[in-house]
């Protein structure tokens, strides 16, 4: 096996995220809209994080990104990812996640509908992150150097394993020509 390095492990990413903008837009547009979006948005958007960080990495062997770089994910033998690896590697953003879209609901849900309405995004992004239960600043920082860890981790093992490869038992491998 041929280990996906550093630099198309982040193209991976970085294309995977230009996949997700049409969400990214979703979310300026909904939380624009009205203070519950945060709320109804949960559900759905935790739906759409598990169909592509599970559901497409088991069917397709990886997330859009990875296989536009040219990159699977394997079981650390080589055999086909299971299901249950494919969420273990996805469980600790997806907790944390849930978590700071959960504070974030209830932050924006505290502020008087009048009042959100006359702000711009950004200030409602920052009132949110203000109003925010005491708990999200320590999960928002855990998520940042979760994130920061995995990219770390892979430039310092010889099969270029990010943290939730570890513990998922997977690795990233350049796919045959």
């Amino acid at each position: 096996m041929t280990y996906a390095g550093f630099w198309r492990r982040f193209g991976a990413y970085f294309v995977d995220f230009l996949a997700l903008t049409p969400l990214i837009a979703i979310t300026i547009y909904g939380t624009n809209l009205t203070r519950w979006f945060q709320a109804l948005w949960l559900i759905p958007g935790a739906l759409i994080g598990i169909w592509f960080s599970v559901h497409l990495v088991v069917r397709y062997g990886g997330t859009p990104g990875k296989l536009a770089m040219g990159t699977r994910i394997v079981m650390d033998d080589g055999s086909p990812i299971t299901r249950k690896a494919a969420f273990v590697r996805y469980s600790v953003l997806f907790g944390l996640s849930m978590l700071t879209s959960a504070a974030l609901a209830y932050s924006a849900l505290q502020i008087p509908e009048d009042h959100y309405m006359s702000l711009g995004f950004v200030q409602k992004s920052m009132l949110m992150t203000a109003a925010a239960p005491p708990w999200y600043k320590g999960v928002n920082l855990a998520m940042n150097v979760w994130v920061w860890s995995e990219f770390i981790t892979i430039l310092f093992n010889k099969r270029k394993k990010a943290l939730h490869d570890y513990l998922a038992g997977t690795v990233v491998i350049r796919k045959a020509a």
